[in-house]
C-alpha cells in the first residue's frame, strides 16, 4: 500500500484549506460557471475563425492603439508569441544569437526551447537580480539577431529598470542596429513605475509581447505588438507552430474585460504594494525590492519553508482566508520566501490587517 510524506500531506492540506477559503488575500478562483456567464454577457455576436474577426480583431486593435504600434496578434500563449519573434529576427538577420537575461522566462520555464526548436544560440548579457546595461550588451561581441528585454524580471524580483536606464538601453541597441524585444508579460503592471504611458514605454522597443492572464486576470493568452511585417511573419510561425484553434474567442472577451476593468487600477496595485511591503517589513519580515517596483514582489520570512507553510495552513484552516501561495525555502538556510502580487481582490483588506495576519505566522 503506497504510503504519502510529511510533503504530500501538507499540500493535500493546503489544498483542502484553499477550497475552503471565504476570503482571498490574492489568488482567487472565481466558480467557472460565473465566469462563462459574464463571458457570455460580454461577447459580441460574430465568431472568431482561427483568430480572424470577431472578439479577436477587436482585442488586436486595441492593443496596437494601448502600445502605439502599427499592427498587433492574439496568440494563446506568451511562449509561442515570443518564441515566434525571435525566430523571425533570426531568420532575418541571418544569425541564430539572441542576448537575453540569464534570469529570463525564455531560459527558465520554456524546456530549452529557442535552442531546442528553433537552434537559436544564448548570449546572457548579465544573471544577476536587476536589470541589464548597456555595457553589458557591449560587452558580448559579433552580430545579434535581436535583444530581449524582460519588464520587470519576474526571477529577478519583479525588478524594472528606472526610465533614465530604459532610454539609455534602448538607444545602445538602436545604435548598434539591433531590434529591442520587450517581453512585457507584466508591462501594465509596470507603467506606474516607469512612469510612462504604454506606449511611450512601446516606442523604445521594435516589438512588445503582452499578457492577459496575469494582472488583468484573463483566462489565457498574449499579444505580439509591432511593424506590420513583422506581425505578419508572427502569424505564420502561429500557424506552423499549432498556435491558432478554430476559435479563441472565450480568451479574447476575458482579455478585454481585463483591459476595461483592471488595466486602470494598476496605479492603486502598485501604491497598495509599497504600503504592504512596510507593513509587512515591520512585522519582522524582509522584503525585495525593498520599495516594490510593481504590484508583485518577493517576502523572506525568517523561519524555514516547511514550519511556516505548517503555521500558514493552521490559519487557513481557522480563519478562511487566504494569504498566499506556498512557502519555499530560501536560499539562506532557515529562511523562506513567497511572491506576493497585489491584485483586485487585494485592495479589499486593510493594510494593518494584513500585516497582523503576516505577523501571525511568526507567532507574534
Amino acid at each position: 500500500m503506497a504510503t504519502t510524506t510529511a510533503s504530500e500531506d501538507l499540500r493535500a492540506r493546503r489544498k483542502a484549506a484553499g477550497l475552503a477559503c471565504t476570503r482571498w488575500l490574492y489568488g482567487r478562483k472565481v466558480p467557472a460557471s460565473d465566469v462563462l456567464r459574464t463571458l457570455a454577457e460580454a461577447a459580441v455576436d460574430e465568431w472568431d475563425g482561427y483568430g480572424s474577426g470577431g472578439e479577436v480583431e477587436l482585442l488586436e486593435k486595441e492593443v496596437a492603439e494601448l502600445l502605439g504600434k502599427p499592427a498587433a496578434v492574439f496568440v494563446p500563449t506568451g511562449i509561442l508569441a515570443q518564441q515566434s519573434v525571435l525566430r523571425v529576427y533570426a531568420d532575418r538577420a541571418g544569425t541564430q544569437r539572441v542576448a537575453l537575461h540569464g534570469l529570463a522566462h525564455f531560459l527558465h520555464h520554456e524546456l530549452n526551447a529557442l535552442e531546442e526548436v528553433h537552434h537559436l544560440r544564448i548570449e546572457r548579457m548579465t544573471s544577476e537580480p536587476r536589470q541589464p546595461r548597456p555595457d553589458e550588451l557591449a560587452a558580448i561581441p559579433g552580430h545579434l539577431a535581436a535583444v530581449a528585454l524582460e519588464l520587470p524580471l519576474r526571477d529577478g524580483g519583479f525588478v524594472l529598470p528606472t526610465w533614465d536606464e530604459l532610454v539609455l538601453f534602448s538607444e545602445a541597441c538602436a545604435e548598434r542596429g539591433v531590434p529591442l524585444h520587450l517581453d512585457g508579460a507584466r508591462l501594465w503592471e509596470s507603467t506606474p513605475y516607469l512612469e510612462h504611458s504604454l506606449a511611450e514605454v512601446a516606442a523604445l522597443a521594435s516589438t512588445v509581447y503582452v499578457s492577459f492572464y496575469k494582472g488583468l486576470g484573463g483566462l489565457s493568452g498574449a499579444a505580439l505588438a509591432g511593424p506590420e511585417d513583422i506581425v505578419a511573419e508572427v502569424r505564420r510561425w502561429q500557424r506552423r507552430l499549432g498556435g491558432n484553434p478554430y476559435t479563441i474567442f472565450p480568451y479574447a472577451v476575458s482579455a478585454r474585460a481585463g483591459l476595461r476593468d483592471v488595466l486602470p487600477l494598476m496605479g492603486d496595485l502598485r501604491r497598495r504594494a509599497v504600503d504592504l511591503a512596510g507593513v509587512l517589513q515591520t512585522a519582522g519580515y524582509r522584503v525585495f525590492p525593498e520599495v516594490p517596483h510593481t504590484n508583485s514582489f518577493r517576502v523572506y520570512a525568517p523561519l524555514p519553508a516547511e514550519e511556516i507553510e505548517v503555521a500558514a495552513i493552521r490559519r487557513m484552516e481557522a480563519t478562511r482566508e487566504y494569504l498566499s501561495y506556498t512557502w519555499r525555502p530560501a536560499d539562506v538556510p532557515g529562511w523562506s520566501w513567497i511572491e506576493l502580487v497585489v491584485t483586485p481582490d487585494t485592495l479589499r483588506w486593510d493594510v494593518d490587517e494584513v500585516g497582523q495576519a503576516f505577523a501571525e505566522l511568526l507567532g507574534e
